[in-house]
């Protein structure tokens, strides 16, 4: 049997693959869910707009589910946790950037398209390239 190269991870089997997906969707429902309390909350209590109140939810959501995903899905990289976290959140920034620019396009294309049907269009589409951008540049599975 041909040993594993030093500093390349094991890739999941099936079964650890399907579980390794259920917990990243897991993490993301929770991301959701903090994301949409954040955004609440500041607008209720601060003199934030809805722009700059998201832009920071979006930026606490961003530290939950790493956590979550660090922890449970993926667990810690080979990397200090500043570059760890550096490259999450780059990850999270451009995903978030294809979410809504999916999101844009979905209903420029289908104007007659329900807003939260093309939301959950873009997500799935940002879901997809999450997974692959933190499981490739973050968390090297």
């Amino acid at each position: 049997m041909k040993p594993l190269r030093p500093n390349r991870a094991r890739r999941p089997g099936p079964p650890e693959a399907v579980s390794r997906i259920a917990r990243f969707v897991l993490a993301g429902g929770v991301g959701f869910v903090a994301d949409a309390a954040a955004l609440w909350l500041l607008l209720a209590v601060t003199p934030l707009g809805p722009f700059i109140a998201r832009v920071l939810s979006i930026g606490f959501a961003l530290c939950i589910t790493w956590q979550i995903n660090r922890h449970l899905t993926f667990s810690p990289s080979s990397r200090g946790v500043a570059q760890e976290g550096a490259r999450y959140g780059g990850v999270g920034i451009a995903t978030s950037i294809v979410n809504y620019l999916a999101y844009c396009a979905i209903l420029f294309a289908l104007p007659a398209m329900p807003p939260l049907a093309a939301l959950a269009i873009a997500s799935l589409v940002a879901m997809a390239l999450s997974f692959l951008g933190y499981s490739r540049l973050v968390f090297d599975r």
